[in-house]
């Protein structure tokens, strides 16, 4: 399989192992899910299904770490939770996703499950591109002990969750304090994020190419706090203020730990590349104005 940086075709060997994640709580995604599996095994290849879902039938649970290792191609068959639902799974192995969206919006799954076999066959017969995409590391530190360590495609958010009260935050880039604000929460939000909870926030639309991240405040109580863009390649740290705080740390929309003020979050662009995979003349600004109506003025 060809993964090296730039525009390429996406190369499978008959015999390779291909994992699907699928959207559980519909029927017609698990009956896609069925006929997509039957296709690939017709096609000669070992077929997974992604750990903690039902097993489709006439596949194998991938649930060891070899088999994760040996996987070459993930299709998901749901919504954009569904295919970040693959990300993690994959925890920064570099292997492409193809999206098809069973779901609403569908940014992520940018193909519609109607091609799903068109799609799949121009896939096999290495007539996709794969496009890579920046991902986000975060390390929670407590007292400066590791507690811990995770990888996200789109965000890494701290909110105040159920709390009534504000929480305050310090920003910090480099170890230099820019900024302390009082607001429901902060989004860090990679490129290919900055379409999800970043833009409803009010945060700017980032080019897939751009290397920088962008840091959105929620609701803030101040009409001075905007979103700031910092480059991709330096180290942002975030720490509560006040010893009662505490607040909720989300990894692509799932909470892994309540952070307080003995914590400090830090993030940086992730030594991993995500891969999507694409038809050859994917359009980026296509895909905004149909799926966010971007520039519409009806």
């Amino acid at each position: 399989m060809s993964a090296k940086a730039g525009k390429n075709n996406l190369a499978l060997d008959e015999g390779s192992s291909i994992a699907l994640v699928y959207r559980t709580e519909t029927a017609q995604a698990v009956s896609m899910a069925k006929k997509v599996a039957d296709y690939l095994k017709e096609h000669g290849f070992a077929v997974f299904t992604a750990p903690e879902q039902k097993l489709i039938p006439g596949t194998k649970a991938a649930k060891t770490k070899k088999q994760l290792d040996d996987i070459k191609l993930v299709i998901v068959l749901g919504g954009d939770g569904t295919y970040l639902r693959g990300v993690r799974m994959l925890e920064g192995r570099s292997v492409p996703l193809l999206g098809f969206n069973m779901g609403s919006l569908g940014f992520l799954t940018a193909h519609s499950v109607e091609s799903v076999f068109d799609i799949l066959g121009k896939t096999l017969a290495g007539k996709m591109t794969l496009l890579p995409r920046s991902m986000l590391f975060a390390k929670v530190l407590r007292k400066g002990k590791l507690r811990g360590e995770f990888h996200a495609l789109n965000d890494l958010v701290i909110e105040r969750g159920s709390l009534s009260q504000l929480i305050n935050t310090s920003i910090y880039s480099e170890k230099f304090l820019v900024s302390q604000v009082k607001a429901d929460g902060f989004i860090v939000s990679s490129p290919s994020g900055s379409t999800a909870y970043n833009l409803a926030a009010g945060g700017p639309i980032l080019h897939p190419e751009a290397q920088v991240l962008v840091v959105t405040p929620v609701a803030p109580h101040s009409l001075t706090s905007r979103p700031l863009i910092f480059p991709d390649n330096r180290d942002l740290s975030f720490k509560l203020d006040g010893k009662t705080q505490k607040a909720h740390f989300i990894v692509d929309g799932q909470k892994v730990m309540e952070i307080s003020a003995d914590d400090e979050v830090v993030v940086c662009r992730s030594c991993y590349d995500h891969w999507m995979v694409r038809e050859q003349n994917h359009n980026y600004f296509h895909l905004l104005r149909e799926k966010l109506k971007f520039g519409d003025r009806s």
